[in-house]
């Protein structure tokens, strides 16, 4: 797993560039800054493929007003507030690198009125609508992540559900990208048997089981699961994969901000998609090898270069283009990356700059992120 970033390794002051002070269009990359102003015009300046990751969550619809005009969230129907979200989403998809992916998290709201896309009291289905449209947009959704809350928001709601979770979407370009499994692997529950399988029958799924015939043509396959437990093991040595239902709760911050990402919920995605080091001179992110002991892996190993330059490195960048109190830019720097914030109000944007500076300055009170990977 990724080292935290030490006290003596920490990147320059934040800087904050309010909405007048805008950006030739690809200019140098401003790492670590917040971008102050609309989404749509500031990303307009950021250069072409050179973003790593985007982990963001957007305004829902009609539940936030963030104190600007034309503000994405506050529009009058689902379907304008989706148009403006693709119009993020095509900037999105010309600042990410080739190998670049982006996690979305939306939440839902309930309709009012039939102008707003739905029967009254019916859900908008937001999230869903949006997804759809980013598929005809050129998007690959890769996961379909729940968010499961531990303390949901109480409601007095007495004809329906309490709403309890929230989805993240993890969105790709290219069939082929970065994403760093071994990173986010979290232990088994089970030790397995320590001893290998003699007998077909014994491991699960049981080859008699699942006859070839029962396939259909989108069908996977367990057959790597089936050697791993033929051989005595639970599952990968490193750890399984933490799957899509993500139990977390809500953030606790007691700042002035009223929809604030939780610092575990940015931590998964920081580790799995924005790579430690890239190549200054190709972009290429340096990969982690395995350590082996008589052929098994039995770890991992430090970071390699795997193109043939010889130039120096740099660490991989997060973009948030709702950067809000800036919890992707603490976590960001509490995992050693470099990331960009574009927030629409200045004062959330004074408000992140503060935080992620205190973060800086006393890391076991404001870093909760590295506590619980320790």
């Amino acid at each position: 797993m990724t080292a935290p970033r030490s006290p003596g390794n920490v990147p320059p002051r934040t800087t904050v560039l309010p909405r007048n002070d805008a950006l030739p269009r690809n200019a140098v990359l401003p790492r670590n800054s917040v971008l102050i102003g609309d989404v749509r015009d500031r990303l307009a300046e950021l250069p072409d493929a050179s973003i790593d990751t985007v982990i963001t969550s957007p305004p829902y619809v009609a539940l936030r007003s963030y104190g600007v005009d034309g503000q994405i969230g506050a529009e009058p129907d689902v379907e304008q507030w989706i148009s403006d979200l693709r119009q993020v989403g095509e900037q999105l998809a010309r600042v990410l690198k080739g190998s670049g992916s982006w996690w979305l998290n939306l939440g839902d709201s309930y309709s009012r009125h039939e102008s707003a896309g739905a029967p009254p009291k019916s859900l908008l289905l937001a999230p869903e609508r949006l997804a759809m449209a980013l598929i005809q947009d050129g998007w690959s959704i890769r996961n379909r992540v729940v968010w499961s809350k531990t303390n949901p928001m109480p409601n007095s709601v007495a004809d329906r559900l309490a709403c309890t979770w929230e989805v993240v979407y993890f969105l790709v370009r290219s069939p082929k990208y970065y994403f760093d499994l071994d990173a986010i692997r979290v232990p088994h529950r089970s030790a397995g048997r320590g001893q290998v399988a003699s007998n077909r029958e014994t491991v699960y799924p049981p080859v008699s089981a699942i006859p070839p015939t029962w396939a259909g043509p989108l069908a996977g396959s367990n057959s790597g699961l089936s050697r791993l437990k033929a051989q005595g093991l639970p599952g990968h040595p490193l750890g399984k994969n933490p799957g899509d239902v993500w139990t977390l709760p809500t953030a606790n911050f007691r700042g002035k901000h009223f929809a604030v990402f939780p610092e575990k919920l940015v931590r998964t995605p920081l580790l799995a998609t924005c790579p430690e080091k890239v190549c200054v001179g190709c972009g290429v992110p340096w990969k982690r090898e395995a350590r082996r002991s008589a052929g098994a892996v039995t770890g991992l190993g430090g970071l390699r270069q795997v193109c043939p330059c010889r130039a120096g490195t740099k660490p991989g960048v997060v973009l948030d283009p709702f950067f809000g109190s800036g919890t992707v830019g603490v976590v960001a720097e509490s995992w050693a990356r470099d990331w960009i914030g574009i927030e629409l109000n200045p004062a959330f944007a004074r408000l992140a700059e503060d935080r992620i500076a205190a973060a800086r300055s006393s890391p076991t009170d404001h870093h909760e992120v590295v506590r619980a990977a320790a």
